[in-house]
């Protein structure tokens, strides 16, 4: 069986456990957090970066940095995942869906305005599948408006908007390092913060709201409870993981890219022919091959290529069922303006394996499969 993913592992995260434990220091913040956020504000030219147990927790701390309350409201599209959402939910904001761009399943920069009121307090673009939102457009709506950007860039890492690292163009951006992700600590996040006047904040919220950040850093004799916060700050074992994967960050990188490359070159002819959409990425956008997906004419046809792949032994997935038409979604948001793609396209659209050490040969022999399922 040709799996849907493959945790990354580079070989040296064993060891770098192994050192974490030897070091008598599990929790977190020690000098496995410190290298990791330090490598990773060097990488995105974030002033400051702090690694959090998930990019779910990253993205509420970037909420309670929003200072979202009841009754706020934040934009962001309905084709995302849950947690895009939840971080915003759990203050009390009302979530406005926006429609997406068929092209790069983002959402679509030009109806941002129509979805903004006076309780608008944020927008939060979802950078899918590493590949850019139109972020000068949201940015200068955002400046215009005096609202908040959260860039969800859980994707994202190593990708770039017109040489700008994603994550580190709006005031504060979210990654995700799960399992899933193209480097991976098995749970765990980052939060990147653009203001440094804001760093004191969110180290206060990832310590459970108090400073002790201050107090192992020599510049109080004692910490103690000083505003909100929760327990943010991930295990030094996750970030020793992490560490062995930041080393070989571009070795994992080069791998998924070839893998990337094959499938766009060999699938480009079934596009020639009309018979399925692959991706395009802007010129200004500079992708980290977080995913390979293709679209297919229905839902029908969808789940007739799944099962057809999943005989071959090829385990491909679709992605996610618009949050507007959940349960929760209506509960906590609603929908502004037409839903002409975001459903539609989310119907049509089938992710294939993509993983570190994911071989050429395999790729190859997937891509013939789906010829074949398109030549029956």
């Amino acid at each position: 069986m040709i799996h849907f993913n493959v945790p990354p592992c580079t070989g040296s995260e064993m060891i770098y456990i192994k050192e974490a434990v030897l070091n008598h220091k599990l929790c977190g913040d020690g000098e496995f957090t410190k290298k990791c956020s330090a490598f990773l504000q060097e990488m995105t030219k974030s002033p400051k970066v702090l690694l959090t147990t998930s990019c779910t927790h990253a993205t509420e701390m970037a909420a309670l940095l929003c200072d979202i309350k009841e009754g706020d409201e934040v934009i962001m599209p309905s084709y995302t995942f849950v947690s895009t959402a939840d971080a915003f939910v759990l203050r009390g904001a009302k979530v406005i869906f926006v429609d997406i761009r068929p092209d790069t399943m983002n959402i679509d920069e030009t109806l941002i305005e129509n979805a903004i009121t006076e309780k608008t307090k944020a927008i939060v673009p979802v950078h899918y599948a590493g590949v850019a939102c139109e972020m000068d457009t949201i940015m200068e709506l955002a400046a215009r408006h005096g609202i908040s950007v959260v860039e969800d860039a859980a994707q994202g890492i190593m990708a770039s908007y017109k040489g700008k690292a994603l994550g580190a163009i709006g005031d504060f951006g979210c990654f995700s390092f799960h399992e899933t992700k193209n480097l991976s600590m098995g749970e765990g996040g980052a939060l990147l913060i653009k203001d440094p006047a804001m760093t004191e904040k969110a180290e206060i919220i990832r310590e459970k709201g108090t400073n002790r950040s201050k107090f192992f850093r020599g510049q109080i004799d004692k910490y103690t409870w000083v505003d909100v916060g929760s327990s943010y700050l991930p295990s030094e074992l996750n970030a020793a993981y992490l560490w062995g994967q930041l080393e070989n960050a571009e070795k994992i990188f080069d791998s998924r890219m070839a893998a990337w490359n094959c499938y766009h070159e060999v699938l480009k002819e079934l596009e020639e022919q009309g018979k399925i959409e692959i991706p395009h990425i802007p010129e200004h956008c500079s992708h980290n091959a977080h995913m390979f997906w293709m679209k297919v004419k229905d839902v029908t046809e969808r789940s007739a290529l799944i099962a057809y792949l999943r005989q071959k032994d090829i385990n491909a997935v679709f992605h996610y069922i618009p949050l507007h038409t959940a349960p929760a979604g209506v509960r906590f948001g609603t929908f502004a303006g037409e839903d002409k793609y975001t459903t539609k396209e989310s119907e049509r659209l089938l992710r294939l394996p993509l993983w570190y050490g994911l071989t050429i040969g395999e790729v190859e022999y997937i891509c013939r499969e789906i010829k074949r399922f398109y030549d029956r």
